[in-house]
């Protein structure tokens, strides 16, 4: 049995500004973690949801990135208003956010 019923895990990850890989604190993922954190507590979703701040997540590519386990969808959210369609979508409607899923392909 799950401690948390959801748990998201936003990359807060960290580069060189020369990195050609980027990164997601450098995207305001930690803008994002910040809001989605008061947002949970607002919602009175704390002890039901964790949201934490991740190392590299391997989705440089679609930073900042995030993952909603158990559930095992990611998503790429690049505003407040994203991670608010995540929370109402996803979290509280249980319905993936689809417009900012992120789709990798299968490894052969």
């Amino acid at each position: 049995m799950s401690r948390f019923q959801k748990h998201l895990f936003i990359c807060n990850n960290k580069r060189t500004d020369d990195d050609p890989r980027g990164s997601c604190f450098a995207c305001g993922a930690d803008d994002l973690l910040d809001y989605a954190k008061g947002r949970i507590h607002e919602m009175g979703l704390k002890g039901k949801v964790r949201v934490n701040k991740a190392g590299c997540l391997d989705a440089c590519a679609h930073g900042p990135a995030m993952v909603v386990y158990p559930d095992d969808v990611w998503y790429s959210p690049q505003t407040k208003e994203d991670m608010e369609e995540i929370i109402t979508e996803h979290v509280q409607d249980n319905r993936v956010a689809r417009r900012l899923a992120i789709e990798f392909k299968k490894k052969a």
